[in-house]
Protein backbone atom coordinates (compact mmCIF):
# COMPACT_ATOMS: atom_id res chain seq x y z
CA UNK A 1 0.00 0.00 0.00
CA UNK A 2 1.95 3.02 -1.01
CA UNK A 3 2.00 6.55 1.31
CA UNK A 4 -1.27 7.95 -1.43
CA UNK A 5 -3.32 5.38 -0.95
CA UNK A 6 -2.82 4.79 2.91
CA UNK A 7 -3.95 8.85 3.31
CA UNK A 8 -6.87 8.44 1.07
CA UNK A 9 -7.93 5.50 3.12
CA UNK A 10 -7.59 7.50 6.10
CA UNK A 11 -9.04 10.61 4.76
CA UNK A 12 -12.25 8.70 4.31
CA UNK A 13 -12.18 7.40 7.49
CA UNK A 14 -12.10 10.73 8.78
CA UNK A 15 -14.69 12.10 6.70
CA UNK A 16 -17.06 9.24 7.26
CA UNK A 17 -16.81 9.59 11.42
CA UNK A 18 -17.22 13.72 11.50
CA UNK A 19 -20.01 12.80 8.95
CA UNK A 20 -22.06 10.58 11.45
CA UNK A 21 -24.36 12.09 13.76
CA UNK A 22 -22.56 12.49 17.37
CA UNK A 23 -25.37 10.72 19.09
CA UNK A 24 -25.01 7.58 16.77
CA UNK A 25 -21.13 7.66 17.68
CA UNK A 26 -21.96 7.58 20.82
CA UNK A 27 -24.27 4.46 20.42
CA UNK A 28 -21.42 2.47 19.04
CA UNK A 29 -19.28 2.49 21.93
CA UNK A 30 -19.26 -0.59 23.76
CA UNK A 31 -19.55 -0.82 27.55
CA UNK A 32 -15.98 -0.78 29.13
CA UNK A 33 -15.26 -3.62 31.71
CA UNK A 34 -14.27 -3.23 35.08
CA UNK A 35 -11.26 -2.02 35.90
CA UNK A 36 -9.62 -4.65 37.36
CA UNK A 37 -10.81 -7.22 35.04
CA UNK A 38 -8.85 -4.69 32.19
CA UNK A 39 -5.64 -4.73 34.58
CA UNK A 40 -5.80 -8.34 35.94
CA UNK A 41 -7.66 -10.68 33.87
CA UNK A 42 -9.82 -13.18 34.58
CA UNK A 43 -8.33 -14.09 38.05
CA UNK A 44 -10.44 -11.15 39.83
CA UNK A 45 -13.78 -12.41 38.23
CA UNK A 46 -12.22 -16.20 39.34
CA UNK A 47 -12.34 -15.18 43.24
CA UNK A 48 -15.85 -13.26 43.46
CA UNK A 49 -17.18 -16.98 41.88
CA UNK A 50 -15.38 -18.23 44.94
CA UNK A 51 -16.12 -15.80 47.45
CA UNK A 52 -20.10 -16.46 46.61
CA UNK A 53 -19.96 -20.24 46.88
Amino acid sequence: MSFQEYLKYLTRLFIQYVETPKAERRLNKAPRESWSSRWFGAIPMSIKLLRRK
